[in-house]
């Protein structure tokens, strides 16, 4: 089997999810991205969170159509390992003591490393999102669709001056989750331009 077929054959299995596919690929390239976090101030969670992480940005990308690998799969995944961990180690405030990558690794471009932070920044919202009640979730999503406070209190069955009042306090509880979050300062230190 050529290179080309096998490494297509991984990016059909990730992105249909394939757990034969994925558990290999987790196998295979553990190591090595395990190496580089351990010799650069990480843990074990660190490791498991980052290889997560990556598998996840290369997931959306995939399904998205807008990943372009100019290398080995293998060689693009340790970038992103690299450079979500060299991220998330400025976030913390903490120095990388070592480069060690696999010879083969290219540096990743400006464009993709501005895709992650954005890919962060999403992650953080999404995550405190999930953590609102059904109703704060389903007031928002309508907001965000562009609907006005009458057609949400239509959709809802609730009043529409019930509406208006949910909709602050689903907002403010979001925002206050979100500045809490201990990446927040991070983000507002670099805020990703439209």
């Amino acid at each position: 089997m050529s290179n080309t077929t096998e490494e297509q054959k991984i990016l059909e299995g990730i992105v249909a999810g394939d757990e034969m596919t994925i558990t290999k690929f987790y196998k295979k390239n553990l190591p090595y991205v395990r190496k580089y976090i351990l010799q650069n101030l990480g843990n074990e969670e660190d490791v498991e969170d980052v290889f997560q992480d990556a598998m996840i940005f290369i997931y959306q990308k995939l399904k998205t159509d807008s990943l372009e690998i100019h290398s080995s799969i293998r060689t693009y995944f340790y970038g992103v390992c690299k450079n979500i961990w060299r991220n998330k180690v400025r976030k913390n405030k903490r120095l990388v003591l070592t480069e060690y990558l696999p010879e083969d690794i290219k540096i990743i471009s400006p464009a993709v490393l501005k895709d992650l932070e954005c890919k962060e920044q999403e992650y953080i919202y999404y995550k405190y999102f999930l953590r609102l009640s059904n109703t704060c979730r389903e007031v928002l999503c309508l907001l965000f669709q562009g609907m006005s406070m009458k057609e949400i209190a239509k959709i809802t069955g609730y009043s529409e001056g019930y509406t208006r009042k949910k909709k602050f306090e689903c907002k403010r509880h979001l925002i206050e989750m979100i500045e809490k979050d201990p990446v927040y300062p991070e983000l507002q230190d670099n805020p990703v331009k439209e």
